[in-house]
């Protein structure tokens, strides 16, 4: 795998190419800011592109935005962003329409370098991977009432495992029930929330987004 960083905190930056390196992970550009990333992404076509959300100048949307031009490209290339905050809006404007794999973690997860290994590997293979603690901080909002009451409080424990990234496999063995059951919950969940038939990997990571934003039509 070959994988591009840009991170404005050089240890922690020098931190994530060491463990990579000792993965056998390529790290072909380790950069501190996001200026350079699209010429990176052109030139040497990395796998995964591991992105802070937040950097120099302004340290409010650069990744982001930085992100979204990746998209752009047309390329392979996936992206996992990196924050220091639940910012679910960031998290829906990258995963939304995005053509290849993405991710949106908080840096902390870096620190289980296990889980956040896994993370890269999902992304690279073309899959979403959300941060679980952004479930967990908007589940119980006033605006999320609505949501809250459509799904049981099993539901919500399959949709909270379902935004980690895990297979109906993954939480079968994390909550020890069978596969046929994580399946009847995984389409009702999908139906409850009205989510259009537009590939399961997709539908899986809209289902999140919308029990968390809390979209208008679940109002009606």
């Amino acid at each position: 795998m070959r994988v591009a960083i840009a991170e404005d905190s050089a240890l922690l930056r020098a931190g994530m190419a060491r463990l990579l390196a000792d993965e056998g992970i390529d790290v072909v550009a380790s950069l501190s800011n996001a200026t350079g990333v699209l010429e990176v992404v052109r030139t040497t076509r990395p796998h995964v592109v591991i992105m802070d959300v937040r950097m120099p100048p302004t340290f409010t949307d650069e990744g982001i935005r930085a992100a979204l031009e990746i998209q752009k490209l047309g390329t392979d290339t996936a992206v996992l962003l990196l924050s220091q905050y639940v910012e679910p809006t960031y998290a829906e404007e990258l995963v939304r329409n995005a053509p290849t794999g993405t991710g949106y973690l908080l840096k902390q997860r870096v620190g289980d370098f296990e889980e956040f290994l896994a993370a890269l590997h999902r992304v690279r293979c073309g899959e979403t991977v959300l941060d679980s603690d952004i479930f967990k901080q908007f589940v119980g909002s006033p605006r999320e009432k609505r949501a809250t009451e459509l799904l049981t409080p099993r539901e919500r424990q399959v949709l909270e495992l379902m935004a980690t990234g895990l297979t109906n496999s993954g939480i079968v063995n994390r909550l020890g029930i069978s596969e046929r059951a994580v399946e009847k919950h995984v389409t009702s969940i999908l139906g409850k929330l009205r989510i259009p038939n537009s590939g399961e990997n997709h539908r899986r990571v809209l289902a999140v987004l919308d029990y968390l934003r809390g979209l208008e039509r679940l109002k009606d």
